[in-house]
């Protein structure tokens, strides 16, 4: 019998999937305006996605998740038009996460080599390809290492994050964001403010990863949406708390993307005299975000998997081996993620690209989560009489306001998205915007192929 996924363990999956220390340099960009950003994307998108999340994984109970859910409720295309925005745009996001993976074991060796292109490059490479091997072993294995990664290797370097921010801010050095009224309420009437948006979503995103393991988990319906609970509350708090700490040491200008967590960390060793500290804490954050990779290589490719059993992809894609693992899937999204990598030699500056990687990449996960929001208010009308112990409370109105809620957070980081932060080296904003665009578009330009594939072989 298949051992199935407990509640903490559950717990954890989700908190490592989302709660990523690498998010928290793009965050700490903004300074103290960072507070109001992180309630608003709590408001408009964590808080409705999760609910939504929760409500539809207790409803339908089998697998597939995103596309499922979407599938049920318009259909096979736009079900598989779901499952590849996830999973493409994760294509977009893993050379960013483990460049800062990358960043951060620089600092066991030598912290220049964070700026070094060629041992990004080659870094990243070697960890996704192992990465890939481990999770060619099945859900419950990577689970199990996912479990110890997170705890030893987010959780206690994030709390520790915290503490030192706090130790900093009681003490006599400098503090380089302002907390007064107008710096904590931004103007909203300038692009800026809203760009930092983009940044705090992008901390957001997954939420629904876990709904892929629905069926591998004990009772489901009533420990899935406990689960989730617990985890929204310790990530927001968390990366709100953890952004401010780098936000007050060091000055927006000379934050990096790539290893501005190591940066926080080495001036709160050098100032508090901790300096042996430094390759274990960066030890744990290489282990603990590398732990967090694992559900993300993992869930899209499931999502995808499924999909290719609808005869979207050719049999070859829908190869698992005595896992239950899709092989084929997996060694593909190996192949892109290291041309996606290479492209890191054809950049003029690693933190431009590290933030335009980022930013497609969300761009392309928005547009699933409103397809998502979208499928929720189409099922429950649908599906009303369906067995399920967790609804989003408040009846008709509350499923309305929590949609909507999502629907207009997403449309917001969509739009904005178009816009570069100021802190970043971009000659114009408009060839930022084209670029953005162009990349929407290539990336979603397989989709047809994928429809005309099922109508010509399958549907004939």
């Amino acid at each position: 019998m298949k051992k199935k996924i407990s509640l903490y363990t559950l717990s954890l999956l989700i908190i490592a999937t989302i709660d990523s220390i690498r998010n928290l340099p793009a965050a700490a960009l903004f300074g103290s305006s960072l507070i109001f950003f992180f309630l608003l994307a709590a408001i408009f998108f964590l808080i409705p996605i999760s609910l939504v999340s929760a409500e539809l994984s207790a409803a339908f109970p089998e697998k597939g998740g995103v596309y499922e859910w979407v599938r049920k409720a318009f259909g096979d295309k736009m079900g598989m038009t779901a499952i590849w925005l996830q999973w493409i745009n994760t294509m977009v996001w893993y050379p960013t996460m483990l460049s800062f993976i990358a960043g951060s074991a620089a600092y066991l060796i030598n912290p220049e080599l964070a700026e070094n292109k060629y041992y990004l490059i080659s870094f990243v490479m070697i960890a996704f390809w192992t990465l890939t091997l481990i999770n060619l072993k099945g859900m419950h294995f990577s689970s199990k290492i996912n479990s110890i990664c997170v705890v030893f290797g987010t959780m206690i370097p994030m709390c520790l994050l915290i503490a030192l921010g706090i130790a900093w801010a009681t003490s006599k050095e400098p503090i380089h964001i302002d907390f007064s009224y107008k710096h904590l309420i931004p103007s909203l009437g300038t692009s800026h403010n809203w760009i930092s948006l983009t940044a705090i979503m992008a901390s957001f995103l997954g939420m629904e990863l876990a709904g892929v393991h629905v069926s591998d988990i004990q009772n489901p319906q009533r420990n899935f949406p406990k689960a989730i609970g617990y985890a929204v509350l310790f990530i927001v708090f968390s990366m709100l708390l953890g952004s401010l700490a780098i936000a007050i040491v060091l000055p927006s200008g000379e934050i990096h993307l790539v290893d501005g967590v190591m940066q926080v960390f080495n001036e709160f060793f050098h100032t508090f005299h901790l300096e042996p500290i430094v390759p274990w804490i960066a030890l744990a954050i290489v282990i603990g975000s590398t732990g967090g990779l694992i559900n993300w290589l993992s869930a899209p490719a499931q999502g995808l998997l499924h999909a290719a059993e609808f005869g979207f992809l050719p049999p070859i894609l829908r190869k698992v081996n005595q896992h239950g693992v899709p092989t084929n899937i997996l060694l593909t999204q190996a192949l892109l993620v290291s041309v996606f990598c290479a492209l890191f030699l054809f950049v003029p500056t690693i933190n431009t690209f590290y933030w335009f990687l980022t930013d497609l990449s969300t761009e392309l996960y928005m547009m699933m989560y409103v397809l998502v929001f979208c499928s929720v208010l189409r099922l429950r009308t649908r599906h009303n009489r369906h067995p399920t112990c967790f609804k989003i409370p408040g009846g008709e109105v509350g499923l309305w306001g929590i949609s909507l809620l999502g629907i207009v957070g997403c449309g917001i980081t969509l739009f904005v998205g178009f816009f570069p932060p100021d802190t970043l080296s971009i000659s114009s904003t408009w060839w930022y915007a084209l670029m953005i665009g162009a990349g929407n578009l290539l990336l979603l330009s397989p989709l047809p192929l994928f429809f005309l594939y099922k109508r010509k072989y399958i549907d004939r």
